[in-house]
């Protein structure tokens, strides 16, 4: 849904600053009391106002489709909410475009259930899907991508950092990236929000050129809140602006409008 009225000056500035149509978050649970992001209407609203502090144009609502949530958040009702969520922000104002999506938990089903359009790609578009692992259970990267890649979908891997897997043997990511997946880091963890251990290990990656997207993974404005400004300030700090002109704005971008991703590229830091 296309919003007429004008952006706010944080988002006319971060598209200006990195010359482009919209600053885009791939992975963000914004949709009311549809998962274990916003509980209330009216908590989704104050979300969506931080994303837009945030400098945010463009929302993929991730909603977590099976796993626990299995025969919930089926893709017509996610469909169905997006439109009924664009609407209020619409009434109110607020200039944040809203597209379909989901976060969607390891299952051997995943196939057939795309089949059955039960469970949704990024923006609908057919093209990449935002797989989640269970966060304890070492899981193998090449027997999934495998079995994934008869859906012909570019998988990208949610919040990549928060497995134990790959938090015991930051290398073991190397298996996922070889056997094809897009990596998707979170905002807070490059910030430094979740620690400073887990931010080392990022920076590593982004350093390797491991890293393909940044995104907020916001579910409130608690402690998960949107921290997309900051996490492009230490990768400005941290690395070129052109490394965050990549992960955080182009690339986000290019799943909005399906493209495939440029291939990865290690980052020199700058020196201290």
């Amino acid at each position: 849904m296309h919003h007429s009225f004008p952006l706010t000056g944080i988002q006319q500035a971060r598209l200006d600053r990195f010359k482009c149509a919209a600053s885009v978050d791939v992975h963000c649970h914004i949709l009311p009391e549809t998962d274990d992001g916003p509980a209330s209407r009216e908590d989704c609203i104050a979300l969506a106002r931080a994303l837009v502090r945030d400098g945010i144009t463009h929302v993929i609502a991730t909603p977590h489709q099976l796993g626990r949530y299995e025969g919930m958040n089926r893709a017509a009702d996610v469909r169905a909410r997006v439109i009924e969520t664009s609407r209020a922000l619409e009434a109110l104002k607020i200039p944040l475009e809203l597209l379909s999506g989901g976060e969607v938990r390891i299952d051997p089903a995943i196939p057939k259930h795309l089949e059955q359009d039960a469970i949704l790609t990024l923006a609908d578009g057919r093209k990449h899907l935002l797989l989640e692992l269970p966060s304890q259970v070492p899981m193998g990267a090449e027997a999934i991508m495998q079995h994934l890649s008869q859906t012909h979908l570019k998988i990208v891997l949610a919040h990549a950092e928060r497995y134990e897997m790959h938090r015991k043997d930051p290398a073991s990511v190397q298996a996922w990236i070889d056997a094809g997946a897009i990596l998707q880091v979170n905002a807070g963890s490059l910030s430094g929000a979740n620690g400073e251990k887990m931010q080392k290990m990022v920076f590593d990656w982004i350093g390797r050129g491991w890293v393909s997207v940044i995104s907020s993974d916001a579910h409130s404005t608690g402690t998960r809140r949107p921290r997309m400004t900051d996490a492009i300030n230490t990768l400005c700090a941290m690395f070129d602006e052109s490394v965050a002109r990549t992960i955080c704005i182009e690339n986000p971008h290019r799943i909005l409008n399906g493209e495939d991703l440029p291939p990865l590229q290690p980052a020199e830091p700058k020196p201290t």
